[in-house]
């Protein structure tokens, strides 16, 4: 038998000569979730035996993670903004810079407390249940095109008691919306498809409809601004998450489209992730 320690050095080892970034961080997640405990908890059962029982559907999640499948995925959950979420493969998998989105966008909760706001492409639904969530007197609707993005999102609503504060559904883009809103936020795809064989392995796991668009990443945002003139209230804010390089194209079509102003904000790492515009 093995204790938790040996388990943990062999399997960070093993990650490391596959290639998988924070091999020992990795480890310790996965075996914390097989064993139904937290991380810190492993630290104080360095020495407990592990059976059989327990090694079993550890060896099988030690093999898929290092074969590139994504931690969370396997995990089942991830944290956001303080809340913990599910995630599979109907949706995205939450990035910390939305979460950065988050702050932004709550640095002033007065100014969207009362608004009818709108979460375009909601995916696991954490930028709609966290705007529930801190703006209980806001009207909160969200709209995913994918069937299997909305039902998880509707499974996350009901875990954090959020159900009867969020209206989902689908829709393309902008659609079937019923304007008009105070506040239309979107996290688009916005891969460039161009960029698909340089990609990290864990994202071919992830749901192509939901990380590429067009040959620059932009086409679906491009409609989300046409598309957003009509739907929302004058003076009313449009927040998107962009890629790389796109501040530029995006913050000129904006202006064509009569958004103004319209402000730029870096994610964590200073990159231009983040546009905030207003209309009329």
């Amino acid at each position: 038998m093995k204790t938790v320690l040996e388990v943990l050095k062999g399997t960070a080892e093993y990650f490391t000569k596959h290639g998988v970034e924070s091999a020992r961080l990795n480890a310790e997640l996965l075996l914390a979730h097989v064993l139904g405990k937290k991380r810190i908890d492993l630290y104080m059962e360095f020495d407990r035996p592990l059976g059989e029982i327990e090694l079993a559907p550890m060896r099988e999640r030690i093999r898929k993670r290092a074969a590139g499948y994504p931690l969370q995925y396997l995990i089942g959950t991830t944290e956001f903004f303080g809340r913990e979420f599910k995630v599979d493969e109907r949706a995205l998998i939450p990035r910390p810079e939305t979460e950065r989105l988050l702050e932004l966008l709550l640095a002033d909760k007065s100014a969207l407390e009362k608004e009818r706001i709108l979460d375009v492409g909601t995916g696991t639904g954490i930028i709609a249940l966290t705007l529930a969530a801190e703006l209980p007197e806001a009207e909160i609707h969200a709209v995913d095109l994918s069937p299997d993005a909305l039902a998880l999102a509707t499974e996350n609503a009901a875990s954090l008691g959020l159900t009867e504060r969020v209206t989902f559904f689908q829709s393309d883009l902008l659609e079937s919306a019923k304007g008009p809103y105070g506040a239309i936020i979107a996290n688009l795809p916005y891969v460039p498809l161009d960029d698909e064989p340089t990609l990290q392995r864990e994202l071919r796991h992830e749901p192509r409809a939901a990380l590429f668009s067009g040959p620059d990443g932009t086409d679906a945002i491009i409609r989300l601004i046409d598309q957003s003139r009509a739907q929302l209230k004058p003076g009313g804010l449009l927040v998107l998450e962009i890629g790389l390089g796109q501040a530029e194209k995006l913050v000129a079509h904006f202006q064509q489209a009569a958004y103004n102003p319209v402000r730029v904000e870096p994610d964590y790492n200073g990159v231009p992730r983040f546009l905030f515009a207003t209309y009329g």
